[in-house]
């Protein structure tokens, strides 16, 4: 049974080198916390983002001094051989920054306009209109988004007024959802209007609640056919940010729906920005809608485990992986598709390490103190003793160059590491290199 997730159908929208829409895979997204005028300081943190495996990093733009910067982030990324396109965060004085730093509107590889925050009155379809002839100028993907906290009021004010006047009105909940869907579609259609080719529009219409958030984003993608950028906007922090992002999109991404994402977690004290990187790959890779890096399986223990071990082995292991990436990934062609199981007692460790492509089943409490790999669904060995955690890491190295390396010599040495712990060494990695 197939059970692949049909994307839905969208335009496909070119940022830099990237392609945006259902015909691409879907991206990841991130957002520097930097000054933007300091130069240095945000170029390293679009290269920390990048090297996390960001595929798109948005900047502020939000004066004089970060916009007099933005080329110059620029031309340090691309000395630093970093090409990940940048987004210009832009929000009230956007048409002016725009206008008045050329080389920012030229280093900036799509804009992000906030409908709702460029203007009052008349003055907003004029500054929303300025803003996107620069972005016909230097043909430039533009995302509208609409944010709840920003709705244009004087759209909404209308729309509840309409709403009052029927025999049987809406709750206002629903009301403002209908309003960002329109608010999103409106400006879309005035941006075209203006020239904006439709293949160069992206959407969004973030709010803050998980089941607002997948009836707005259900409604809008059945509305038009422009990728769509998904987002809780203010997710929160630690577990709360990660477990509410996790179910919206999740929900949504089932449904086909969603073309590009990023996890607003608000990073704690001393945390990581790349976080919220690794969040939004793992939703993806755990769904099975794209593969980042090698996925460990690892039991969560019970009264049958007898010490930490697994769990430290585990870690060890999903730390190397993450070092190993960067390295691997241009030299071991699928890689990322690698499994490996950590278990740690015979209860379900022997079965879950055959289902790996490498898994160790560790001894629980009272069992015999040994600890059998599997490779490919077979048991080839059994590690005994104090080394066992190194051992097991450099029979995974010598795994994965022997099935994804296609080295001369390298399924031999994984026979020669095989035989130091086993009494009848096998033949190896029977399965073609993937």
């Amino acid at each position: 049974m197939n059970l692949a997730i049909a994307r839905r159908k969208t335009r496909q929208v070119t940022i830099g080198p990237l392609s945006l829409g259902s015909a691409s895979p879907i991206v990841v997204q991130a957002m520097t916390n930097t000054d933007t005028a300091d130069a240095r300081a945000t170029a390293a943190q679009v290269e920390q983002l990048a090297l996390a495996g960001a595929e798109l990093v948005r900047i502020t733009v939000n004066g004089h001094e970060a916009a007099s910067q933005v080329a110059k982030i620029r031309e340090l990324l691309d000395a630093r051989q970093i090409r990940v396109p940048l987004v210009g965060d832009f929000h009230f004085n956007g048409h002016r920054l725009l206008a008045a730093y050329p080389d920012c509107a030229r280093a900036l590889d799509k804009y992000r306009i906030n409908p709702g925050n460029v203007g009052k009155g008349a003055k907003r379809d004029e500054q929303f209109c300025e803003m996107i002839e620069i972005a016909c100028r230097h043909e430039k993907p533009v995302r509208i988004g609409v944010n709840w906290g920003s709705l244009d009021p004087d759209l909404l004010a209308r729309m509840m007024d309409a709403n009052a006047a029927l025999a049987q009105p809406l709750a206002a909940d629903a009301v403002m959802r209908e309003a960002l869907v329109v608010s999103a579609l409106e400006n879309a259609q005035r941006a075209i209007e203006v020239g904006l080719p439709a293949e160069r529009i992206v959407l969004s219409a973030k709010v803050s609640h998980v089941q607002d958030l997948i009836a707005v984003y259900r409604n809008l993608a059945a509305r038009c056919d422009f990728p769509l950028h998904l987002g809780l906007t203010e997710a929160g922090m630690g577990s709360k940010g990660i477990v509410a992002s996790s179910t919206a999109l999740a929900v949504l991404l089932q449904e086909g729906i969603g073309d590009t994402l990023r996890i607003s977690l608000t990073p704690e004290p001393g945390g990581e920005r790349t976080r919220e990187v690794l969040v939004a790959q793992q939703i993806l890779q755990t769904m099975g809608l794209r593969a980042f890096s090698p996925s460990v399986v690892a039991c969560p223990g019970c009264g049958r485990t007898s010490s930490s071990f697994f769990q430290e082995l585990a870690q060890q292991i999903e730390d190397y992986l993450r070092e190993q990436m960067p390295i691997w990934k241009s030299r071991f062609s699928g890689v990322e598709q690698l499994q490996v199981a950590v278990m740690g007692c015979v209860v379900n460790g022997p079965g879950e390490s055959r289902l790996a492509d490498i898994g160790i089943s560790l001894p629980g409490a009272g069992e015999h103190p040994s600890a059998p790999v599997y490779m490919d669904g077979e048991r080839v060995l059994t590690l005994k003793g104090n080394t066992i955690a190194d051992d097991f890491t450099g029979l995974l190295q010598a795994y994965v160059t022997a099935r994804y390396g296609g080295q001369a010599g390298a399924r031999e040495h994984l026979a020669q590491m095989v035989g130091q712990f086993s009494a009848h060494p096998r033949e190896l990695i029977a399965r073609d290199n993937q």
